[in-house]
């Protein structure tokens, strides 16, 4: 028994010294490769010819085209399409639409013209109706008025002077004859004493003297009545028949006037109305026009959906049989040999460039073949599109104006542009991981022959992603650390600086009034946490690139269902009962 345990100490101390072994040699070999690592992570600070460049990708445009739209109103069917490729000259058919509407249109329109035609003519007729009308009318009563003015004077004037010297006249013979029958009456009287006339021829002489004075009182009585009544009232009355007629004057005036406006007024609307329908008419025979395209130049048909793709929209290629819509892009018509290229350019990139940088390009269906150019404009914002396909990536839209001979371009092709943005013959240069920065300042590690490498504070220039240029603070031949620790790039301050600044003392603001808001149902919250946590997702390319084929395959009803439901969560509206897909959610994110 006590053999038997022997032998298993011995088989224990035998394994655990093969394991101590294996251990040591283990720690030797690590400390070699780490030796020789340690030799291959110096560089040589190198000098010689350095070229500071950017690799952007972009595409072939061309300089000069013509864009051709859709100017039909609404959505309209192709009928007809030149091929894709087709040189065409100015005036030839490029696309006709469907005008069959717009012809049913035209002719309902003509029709409505007619009519408005003629009401325009009978209002104009009734204008002239309505002038003249209303002429006669002021006419006939500004004579009328006339003639009670000249019946006024001529009462005044006239036959009221001539009744009263007609009255007094009457007076004045029954004056004379009254006082020439009072003497006949004293004459017969005293020959009637005297025996030498009759009493009969006495009583006639008595009843010719009360004749006379009953003509001379009736005379009297009609001129108290003619100066005291009469005249008064013939005055009164002609006044009156005078201001009647200037009243009736003045009412026919405005109303004429009012007739006349009224008629001119239909008669302007008429017009109008008459002038808004040929409009529409001009409008619909235009829309007939604009259903043939034709080329307004010399060019290469290229169509729209083929130089310019957009996945959101899902656009179909252009072909007949296929609906358009008005202002919709359908054909892009070169007008001449000369290219651009439109680079996208990384924001990081924009302080390294300006306008009028060389630019080497490389088309990828032209492989050896260099083109040059200048970048000829920077676009002021960023790409949206590239900002809607990822918020994180903002590039610019950058312009290259091709120089030289573009023999083989065509329009669409992909290049990669080699911005030059410096040129030295002779410089100093280390790859750009070497550089890290503390506190802002670059900083290298260089290999020192007594001890572990010493930090060096340099002047660096412009890099080209690989290589930066050194300025000053190396030598060539020199050795600097490849991948210098991260820890000597952080910067730690000791104490904190009082920055020049003034900082204002706080408003304060008064609290708004309370608001009743309709308490939420039970389990449910404000929805501020909903906010919170409602940000945009994190996902890889490989995520990215299959949300946007789903949403490229997505048909119109998904897509509105998909805003309808972005809305709502918008607003805090309760969705629907049915639950969306979690990739739904995701894409409207």
């Amino acid at each position: 028994m006590a053999k038997k345990s022997r032998k298993w100490l011995w088989i224990l101390l035998l394994f655990l010294f093969a394991g101590l072994l294996l251990a040591w040699l283990t720690m030797e070999r690590r400390q070699k490769q780490n030796a020789a690592a340690a030799e291959e992570l110096y560089i040589e600070v190198q000098e010689g010819p350095l070229v500071i460049n950017l690799l952007e990708s972009g595409t072939i445009q061309p300089k000069e085209q013509l864009i051709i739209k859709s100017e039909v109103e609404g959505r309209s069917t192709i009928l007809s399409l030149i091929p894709e490729g087709t040189r065409v000259s100015k005036g030839d058919l490029l696309i006709e639409l469907d005008s069959s509407s717009a012809q049913d249109n035209k002719v309902n329109q003509e029709i409505t013209v007619q009519n408005a035609n003629a009401s325009f003519v009978e209002s104009s007729e009734n204008l002239e109706v309505v002038k003249n009308q209303a002429k006669a009318d002021t006419d006939l009563a500004e004579l009328n008025l006339k003639f009670a003015i000249e019946d006024l004077r001529k009462y005044k004037e006239g036959e009221y002077p001539k009744t009263l010297k007609e009255y007094q006249g009457k007076i004045f013979l029954a004056e004379e004859e009254l006082q020439q029958a009072q003497d006949e009456l004293k004459w017969s009287e005293t020959l009637f004493k005297e025996k030498y006339l009759s009493e009969t021829e006495l009583r006639s002489d008595q009843l010719a003297c009360q004749r006379c004075e009953l003509a001379l009182q009736t005379a009297k009585a009609n001129l108290e009545l003619l100066e005291n009544y009469t005249y008064k009232r013939q005055i009164d009355e002609l006044q009156s028949d005078v201001s009647q007629s200037e009243m009736a004057l003045e009412r026919i005036r405005r109303s004429s006037k009012a007739k006349v406006v009224q008629a001119e007024a239909q008669l302007l609307a008429r017009e109008l109305e008459l002038n808004r329908q040929k409009q529409r008419l001009e409008k619909f025979i235009r829309q007939i026009e604009l259903s043939k395209i034709f080329a307004p130049a010399d060019g290469l048909v290229i169509y729209a959906t083929s130089a310019r793709s957009d996945w959101r929209r899902n656009t179909a290629p252009l072909a007949e049989g296929q609906e358009v819509h008005e202002r919709q892009e359908l054909i892009y018509l070169p007008t001449a040999n000369t290219f651009v290229a439109e680079v996208k350019l990384h924001e990081t990139n924009l302080k390294k460039t300006y306008i009028g940088l060389p630019v080497r390009l490389r088309v990828d269906a032209l492989p050896g073949q260099i083109f040059t150019g200048t970048i000829s404009r920077i676009a002021p914002l960023p790409d949206p599109h590239s900002i809607f396909m990822n918020p994180d990536l903002k590039v610019y839209n950058t312009l290259v104006t091709l120089e030289g001979d573009t023999t083989g371009l065509k329009s669409g092709m992909n290049c990669e542009a080699e911005i030059i943005v410096e040129q030295h013959e002779k410089a100093m240069y280390i790859p750009v991981q070497s550089v890290v920065r503390a506190s802002g300042t670059p900083i290298v590690f260089v290999q020192s022959a007594q001890g572990p490498a010493e930090k060096r504070e340099i002047e660096i220039g412009q890099d080209n992603n690989r290589m930066v240029h050194i300025l000053s603070g190396l030598k060539a031949g020199e050795k600097v650390l490849l991948a210098p620790p991260l820890q000597e790039a952080v910067s730690i301050r000791s104490q904190d600086q009082v920055l020049d600044v003034s900082i204002p003392a706080r408003q304060e603001v008064a609290a708004p009034p309370p608001q009743d808001k309709p308490a939420p149902p039970e389990g449910s919250s404000d929805g501020s946490g909903d906010r919170s946590r409602r940000q945009r997702p994190n996902l890889t390319p490989e995520q990215r690139q299959q949300l946007q084929e789903r949403m490229a395959n997505m048909s119109e009803e998904e897509r509105a269902a998909m805003r309808q439901r972005r809305q709502r969560r918008l607003e805090g509206t309760p969705a629907p009962s049915q639950n969306p897909p979690a990739q739904d959610s995701a894409a409207e994110k």
